[in-house]
């Protein structure tokens, strides 16, 4: 009957013309990361077409998924929508796709519905967020209600910033202290020096204004830090607080309060969160068919909808999936239709196609943003209305505060009335007046597994407790003493720590003694992960620290024969070499310019013809090699500017010759060491035909598994294609890296312990990630906060430190490798250092004997020659004076005629060698002197 009469009115409008029937579209951006939004979206508008508009101008969602923060992406699909025609835009919640969204918009006139935190909204965009100012007027209502005197403000980024003012000027310039530190997304969600800095000053009041995607790590490392305890108080300015599990933080004694826009116990939240785990159950984007929706949205339940609701005075709070940008959206949808009922002819507001490129417009675009702004509209936030500019208002934000009981609501506060406490904030009680531990016996369940546990090495026979030591047993020992409590230890025989297998739905080892009630708390190297604190929960840790390469320590390479020239670079020498050369050179062409190194050969000549001159190039060259090797020479030059040059090269080979000597020792007794790899992107890239592998199973191999950087992603590939390379414990995965060329992926503490053993073994590369470990037991255990307070209380104490030092470096042979670097630190040198030095001396001797018998045979040659002797008697002559090797004296066999002789009996045999033109002149000379 209803299709029948559907087309009735369908074939009436077509055949009179009386209603023209078209679509209102609207429009969707919102990010890969969040595509709740989406379904969220989808179900808004069901049930708005339901409720308030007419069949005949259905709204029909338009949705494209943008690349997170990516303004380009965003813009691109943005004019794709609007060449399409849409009536509205509701916007992405970053601020950077956000903004360039919005400017699109508003050149084209088109409605742009934002649902984030933005302090500077402008006209004529239509933000259903409550404005920033108003939620931090909330919060200093909130301080002032609590009568802080001072605290410290901790925002995430910039865009917190402007809404800030209110807070800032809440005390005078001599009043309270407000200080202010920023945990910024540059530090990849690690903020624990930030907290650190915080713990060390006297705040103990804090307001955290940021993110949601940010605020469950900040929390967590809160924790982690010690900063969640009595001693301290938060408020946390985000509105989605309530959607993140706040468990963890239950007993920690601290007083958290926050604010929420709306009630998770709403009926219409609970349609909204059965609808979104509905359609993540039958992978659907809709479930079944709701029930219709009158005019007024509560009508959906019936008659019997008030009996529905839950009762809030017994139940003031809860956690929900819905977070305020899915909950503003519901709302923005159902704002734009019921705007749309009221306005009349809705043929004025027909969507048009707009390009981007053009200068085309929605001429109607304004007038619906204001008939929107005009509209009141009582949505899942509260009523929903705005003022003259377009700003939320006459709103109302529950106070809410984190109780051992959970999420209890404590206030109110509105934008007309201000804040409204309905009660004081509880403080937590411990059970049993406070000795939670009394004659309370714990099973605590560990694994052989050096240094953590270990059985002590003793010829007596030991039982129960007293046959373990190491770490963590030490540990459980500290923290008796400090609580109260008495404990037995259980043996984890196959030392399967535990993990989740997701085809069984089963968990394994440790972690599964804990779950069945077989033990109450698990110490070991166990890993703090996000599976295993889904079924057990982990004190705060007590270790921290990250996957690292295990590897056999760098190959000393064989130092280099000519390693004595390694103080001084290959262009050092070089240009060593052109000064030595020039500087000669320079010694010989002064030498012969100068008038005062011009000497008379024959002092007892008064007026000589002849003039020697003492720098020739082959003395130029023994001068200043004398000199640059610190030797001298019996060459002295007389002139000023030899002596000048001479001063100059003397200076120059003392700073040459220092520097070399400086640095010589260090050349000749480091030994280079070289390594295949030096980082996991070496491993990931081959480098060295290097083979690596994590403990099958473990939580490093998960690490690998779940990871999202490329590199990593690699690395996992690889392992998962040789599970030959994955050992099923440490103590083989260190055996591999200590007889093949293996690495072994393992945690950066049983590196420590194990390279202080294993003297050929190091850690190569830093941190791969950050993680600790932590006692593990039973999900919700009212134990955790007090075992976390006393960790806290022994790490601020020193005696973590002291027992990490006893147990790594003392015990069971630790320190070793220590010791033996010492001891190496001095070593010897060899030949393999100082070979080039002994390899310089052998050839330059060997060049000068050879260039000595040369020069020999050469000057008896010439004498045989000169005085027509046979050279082979004059060789054997010589031969056999030489092989005589005594007398220090040798007769001149060849002498020259008398009326010369007697003159000449002192020339040596090297007076020979003269040129014709010097012996000429000097024959000449001593003629003139005889005839004188």
């Amino acid at each position: 009957m209803v299709k029948y009469k559907n087309w009735l009115f369908a074939i009436f409008v077509i055949s009179f013309g009386a209603v023209k029937c078209f679509d209102i579209n609207i429009g969707l951006l919102y990010e890969s990361n969040n595509a709740q939004i989406e379904k969220v979206f989808h179900k808004a508008i069901e049930l708005a077409n339901t409720a308030l508009m007419e069949e005949a101008h259905p709204l029909v969602g338009r949705t494209a998924e943008i690349s997170f923060g990516n303004s380009y992406d965003s813009s691109r699909k943005l004019c794709k929508m609007l060449r399409g025609g849409v009536a509205a835009i509701f916007g992405p919640g970053t601020t950077a796709s956000s903004t360039h969204a919005m400017s699109i918009c508003d050149a084209k006139e088109v409605p742009y519905i934002d649902t984030r935190w933005d302090a500077e909204t402008k006209l004529p965009t239509i933000n259903i967020h409550p404005h920033p100012a108003n939620i931090i007027l909330a919060i200093r209502d909130l301080v002032n209600s609590y009568e802080w005197k001072g605290f410290t403000i901790l925002y995430e980024s910039g865009p917190y910033l402007p809404a800030l003012d209110e807070l800032l000027q809440m005390y005078g310039k001599n009043s309270h202290t407000i200080t202010v530190r920023r945990y910024d997304l540059h530090l990849q969600g690690n903020y624990r020096n930030i907290l650190r800095k915080i713990k060390r000053g006297h705040d103990r009041k804090i307001v955290i204004i940021g993110s949601i995607e940010t605020l469950p790590d900040l929390l967590q490392q809160i924790q982690q830090v010690g900063l969640m305890n009595e001693r301290f108080q938060y408020i946390i300015a985000n509105l989605d607080l309530h959607t993140i599990d706040l468990e963890p933080y239950q007993y920690s004694e601290s007083n958290i309060t926050g604010i929420r826009l709306f009630d998770p116990n709403d009926f219409r939240v609970k349609l909204l969160s059965e609808h979104l785990s509905q359609a993540e159950e039958e992978g659907e984007e809709t479930p079944p068919e709701e029930p219709e929706v009158g005019v007024e949205v509560e009508e959906a339940l019936g008659e019997g909808a008030e009996e529905e609701k839950p009762n809030e005075e017994n139940n003031h709070g809860g956690k929900t999936d819905i977070t305020i940008q899915m909950a503003l959206i519901y709302d923005g949808v159902h704002l734009l239709a019921e705007t749309l009922r009221h306005v009349g002819s809705l043929e004025l507001f027909e969507p048009i196609n707009l390009n981007c490129h053009d200068s085309s417009t929605w001429e109607t675009g304004f007038t619906l943003v204001n008939f929107m702004k005009s509209t009141t509209f009582q949505g899942i936030t509260g009523e929903i209305k705005f003022d003259h500019q377009g700003l939320r208002t006459d709103f109302v934000m529950d106070i809410i505060e984190l109780t051992a009981a959970g999420i209890v609501k404590t206030g109110q506060w509105s934008s007309d009335v201000g804040l409204h406490i309905e009660r004081q904030p509880q403080k937590f009680v411990l059970e049993n007046g406070g000795r939670k531990f009394a004659n309370k016996t714990f099973r605590v369940i560990t694994a052989i597994t050096p240094p953590y546990g270990m059985l002590k090495e003793t010829s007596q026979k030991l039982t129960g407790n007293d046959q373990y030591e190491g770490f963590g047993i030490e540990l459980i020992h500290e923290l008796s003493l400090m609580l109260g409590f008495n404990y037995t230890f259980l043996i984890q025989e196959d030392k399967v720590y535990g993990s989740y297998n997701k085809e069984t739905k089963q968990w394994s080892g440790m972690i599964k003694e804990i779950i069945e009630g077989r033990a109450d708390l698990a110490i070991t190297d166990l890993t703090m992960t996000s599976d295993r604190e889904m079924g057990v929960d982990f004190t705060m840790p007590f270790m921290n620290l990250g996957i690292s390469i295990l590897y056999r320590k760098p190959i000393k390479e064989p130092p280099e024969l000519f390693s004595f020239m390694s103080p001084f670079s290959k262009e050092v020498w070089l240009y060593l070499g052109g000064a030595y050369l020039s500087v000669s050179l320079s010694l010989f062409i002064l030498g012969r310019l100068s008038p005062a190194e011009w000497d008379n050969p024959y002092p007892c000549i008064e007026e000589p013809t002849v003039l020697e001159n003492q720098f020739s190039f082959s003395n130029a060259l023994w001068f200043t090699i004398g000199a640059l090797l610190q030797q001298g020479s019996e060459i002295a030059p007389k002139a000023p500017s030899t002596r000048t040059v001479a001063s100059i090269w003397w200076f120059f080979t003392l700073i040459m010759v220092s520097s070399y000597t400086a640095n010589l020792a260090a050349f000749l007794t480091v030994e280079s060491l070289s390594s295949p790899i030096n980082s996991a992107e070496d491993l990931a890239n081959g480098a060295g035909g290097v083979k690596y592998g994590a403990k099958k199973d473990g939580s490093t191999y998960n690490f690998f598994k779940d990871a999202k950087y490329e590199t990593y992603q690699r690395m996992h590939e690889y392992m998962e294609n040789h599970p030959e390379l994955l050992p099923s414990s440490n103590d083989e995965g260190v055996a591999k890296a200590e007889n093949e060329n293996y690495a072994f992926l393992m945690e950066s503490t049983s590196i420590e312990y194990t390279i202080e053993r294993k003297c050929n073994l190091t850690q190569v590369g830093g941190l791969l990630d950050e993680k600790g470990y932590g006692i593990a037991m039973i999900k919700n255990s009212p134990y955790r906060n007090e075992l976390s307070q006393a960790i806290l209380n022994l790490q601020e104490q020193g005696k973590l430190s002291k027992m990490k030092t006893k147990w790594w470096k003392e015990k069971r042979g630790g320190g070793a490798c220590s010791q033996k670097a010492q001891s190496d630190s001095a070593a010897e040198l060899g030949m393999a250092n100082l070979g080039g030095v002994y390899f310089v001396l052998i050839v330059g001797s060997v060049l000068a004997s050879v260039y000595g018998v040369i020069e020999w045979i050469y000057i008896i040659f010439r004498r045989s020659r000169a005085y027509s002797v046979p050279f082979k008697e004059e060789l054997m002559d010589e031969l056999k004076f030489v092989l005589k090797c005594s007398g220090n004296t040798k007769e001149v066999k060849h002498r020259k005629s008398s009326s010369t002789g007697s003159r000449n009996s002192s020339m040596t045999l090297e007076s020979m060698e003269l040129d014709n033109s010097e012996k000429t002149n000097l024959h000449k000379g001593k003629e003139t002197k005889n005839d004188a």
